[in-house]
């Protein structure tokens, strides 16, 4: 892991496309701010594990959920 420190203002580059910004400094909090392509997905840690777990859950499902949605959802 690389390890940088940065004061409010600053910033650090990824590649070409990514910089990453320190917006404010405000007691044990840091703001961020990032620029890259809108194509490029960024997600705070706790959210992509969250993501991450639903979408493993998900390719387990069996045929038979798809099913049981598949009436759930059958227009009228």
């Amino acid at each position: 892991m690389l390890v940088l420190t940065r004061k409010s203002g600053e910033s650090i580059r990824i590649g070409d496309d990514i910089i990453i910004r320190v917006v404010e400094i405000k007691g044990n909090q840091v703001r961020l701010g990032i620029e890259a392509s809108k194509q490029l997905r960024i997600y705070r840690e706790e959210l992509y594990e969250k993501i991450s777990k639903e979408n493993r859950l998900s390719a387990m499902a069996g045929l038979d959920t798809f099913g049981r949605l598949k009436e759930v959802f059958r227009k009228p």
